[in-house]
């Protein structure tokens, strides 16, 4: 089995004083993210030294210099049974997580292609990746038909008469409609003749530069 360090991908929940002092760390999978924490390992010199300190702050005396002995045994004590229990919770976690041999990452058993020896971002499952790809054709498939289906729609709408977009009174975009949505000022429809795309004034009965006679506005 590969040797296991967990350099970057733990947290050290450990406290060196305090009633909670103890060790404690959580690995994580550098996939998904889910974690799993070592058992709680009381540090019970970290523990000791906060109750006569506490006592020492009720009863002054000899008791203040009890505590600062306490403190410091603690302070000395930590390193080496921080170590230790570091060590304890490596072994715990070697058997919730694999190291990928190509990448190097630690994963767990979720995102572990256990057949190839590989994490599944180096060795990806199968299966998964058929379903994937069947369900992004589909989404590509059905998006090219409704590009179809728009282009045939498009087709029948009259694109030489030009909308005002942007209201001239207050502001608002209009979306082409005839009137404002907002204030109901009512929008200038730009007509263009249907044979020569010239403009033509909405006062027109004829285009002023080939005679076509003007289009009927479109129905509302």
């Amino acid at each position: 089995m590969a040797e296991f360090k967990f350099s970057d991908n733990y947290r050290d929940l450990s406290e060196e004083s305090g009633a909670r002092a103890g060790f404690q760390f959580e690995f994580y999978c550098e996939r998904c993210g889910d974690a799993w924490a070592s058992d709680f390992v009381p540090f019970k010199t970290g523990q000791a030294a906060e109750w006569v300190g506490k006592a020492a702050g009720i009863f002054g005396g000899v008791l203040g210099s009890v505590s600062d002995v306490a403190e410091g045994l603690s302070d000395g004590a930590y390193g080496t049974a921080h170590d230790k229990a570091f060590q304890e919770a490596i072994e715990q976690a070697k058997v919730h997580f694999h190291r990928c041999p190509k990448c190097t990452n630690y994963f767990c058993d979720s995102c572990w292609n256990e057949e190839a020896g590989l994490c599944l971002d180096d060795a990806p499952s199968a299966e998964v990746e058929i379903e994937s790809a069947f369900a992004a054709g589909k989404a590509q498939a059905a998006g090219e038909k409704a590009a179809l289906h728009g282009i045939h729609e498009g087709k029948h709408m009259d694109v030489k008469e030009r909308a005002q977009l942007v209201c001239p009174a207050c502001g608002a975009e209009t979306r082409g409609a005839k009137f404002c949505p907002e204030c109901g000022q009512k929008l200038a429809q730009k007509a263009f003749c249907t044979e020569c795309g010239a403009a033509v004034p909405e006062s027109a009965k004829f285009c002023p530069e080939c005679g076509t006679p003007k289009a009927p506005p479109a129905a509302g």
